[in-house]
């Protein structure tokens, strides 16, 4: 498939199709979800069409609709692929304080989208294309997200070890500063996703006024 990235052009700076290991990836549908993910993320969903998708997995359209009964469910299947590894990840970030638990998070959110970078463009900036069906999954892990942010900001405001006055507006900075992660990154820069991970926490921490010098 030719890499034609002039349409994609402010949008990503990624091009290698990485789907979490547990995805199958194998047959048709495999092809086809890679095709798309790559053809949304440079494109985006309405401006890729099933004939261009069918192309790219060299099938006939006849045969893609045969795997996915139309093109929003092939771009629902990728936003809740994104969605629920990136929920998992947050989930599985702990720590017994609200600052070695919000450097977890913040890393874990990070890594996510240095990880998967087109699929978190994907799942991320074509959720607005979803039926509201279709999109309500996604938007229920969005706001457990958010939930877990905003409840770990409030332990430490009341513990006293984050100095901030809006937990909301603190999470919206956290959270977006990640998310932009996944339009800039790609593996030919000077960074590892680990270290963009650890100063982003670092970010993180000293947006929500926590002292470092004895984090």
């Amino acid at each position: 498939m030719t890499n034609d990235r002039s349409a994609a052009e402010g949008r990503i700076a990624a091009s290698e199709v990485r789907l979490p290991p547990h995805v199958l990836l194998e047959g048709t549908s495999g092809r086809i979800l890679r095709a798309a993910l790559l053809l949304f993320a440079e494109r985006g969903f309405h401006g890729t069409s099933i004939r261009e998708l069918a192309l790219a997995c060299e099938i006939r359209s006849a045969t893609l609709y045969a795997h996915f009964p139309t093109k929003e469910h092939i771009l629902a299947e990728l936003v809740r692929i994104g969605h629920e590894a990136h929920h998992a990840q947050l989930m599985a970030a702990h720590g017994p304080d609200p600052v070695s638990h919000l450097r977890a998070v913040v890393r874990a959110h990070v890594l996510s989208h240095a990880s998967y970078p087109l699929l978190a463009v994907v799942a991320n900036n074509e959720l607005h294309a979803l039926s509201p069906d279709m999109a309500s999954q996604a938007l229920l892990l969005r706001a457990d997200g958010r939930q877990l942010l905003t409840d770990i900001l409030n332990q430490g405001i009341a513990a006293g070890v984050f100095d901030l006055d809006d937990a909301f507006l603190a999470v919206t900075a956290i959270s977006g500063m990640g998310m932009r992660v996944a339009s800039w990154y790609e593996d030919g820069l000077p960074y590892s996703p680990e270290e963009i991970a650890d100063t982003y926490a670092t970010y993180a921490l000293r947006l929500a006024g926590a002292d470092l010098s004895v984090s």
